[in-house]
C-alpha cells in the first residue's frame, strides 16, 4: 500500500519560513515524480512546485524564488521550504506522487498538512 504523510505544517507569523516533510512507502520513491499541492479555504487545488525522478524542478511563477522542492530518496522524502510566507499562503499542503507506466498515469496523494499564516 502506498503511503505519503506530511508533517512540518502550523501557524507562522507573516515573513517567516516553514520546511514542510513528506515521507513515503510502499513504491519505488526513485522512480517517481514527486510534487506538492495546496488547497486554501474555498479555492481549487493549486500545483506548488514538482521534482522529476531526474531531480529537475519545477515552480509556478509566483513561487519562484520563495518555496523550494528537494528530495531524499535514501529516506523517501520529499520538502518544500517556504519563506517568506504571507496569509496568502495558508492552506492545507499535500504532497503527491505521480508516474506514468505503459501510458497509464498513477498518482497518489497525502492527507496534507496545515499551514496557517497569520499575525
Amino acid at each position: 500500500e502506498v503511503q505519503l504523510v506530511e508533517s512540518g505544517g502550523g501557524l507562522v507569523q507573516p515573513g517567516g519560513s516553514l520546511r514542510l516533510s513528506c515521507t513515503a512507502s510502499g513504491l519505488n520513491f526513485r522512480s517517481w515524480h514527486m510534487k506538492w499541492l495546496r488547497q486554501a479555504p474555498g479555492k481549487a487545488l493549486e500545483w506548488v512546485s514538482g521534482i522529476s525522478s531526474q531531480d529537475y524542478t519545477y515552480y509556478p511563477d509566483s513561487l519562484k524564488g520563495r518555496f523550494t522542492i528537494s528530495k531524499d530518496n535514501a529516506k523517501s522524502a520529499v520538502y518544500l521550504q517556504m519563506n517568506s510566507l504571507d496569509p496568502e499562503d495558508t492552506a492545507v499542503y499535500y504532497c503527491a506522487a505521480d508516474i506514468t507506466v505503459r501510458g497509464v498515469d498513477y498518482t497518489h496523494r497525502g492527507q496534507g498538512t496545515r499551514v496557517s499564516v497569520s499575525s
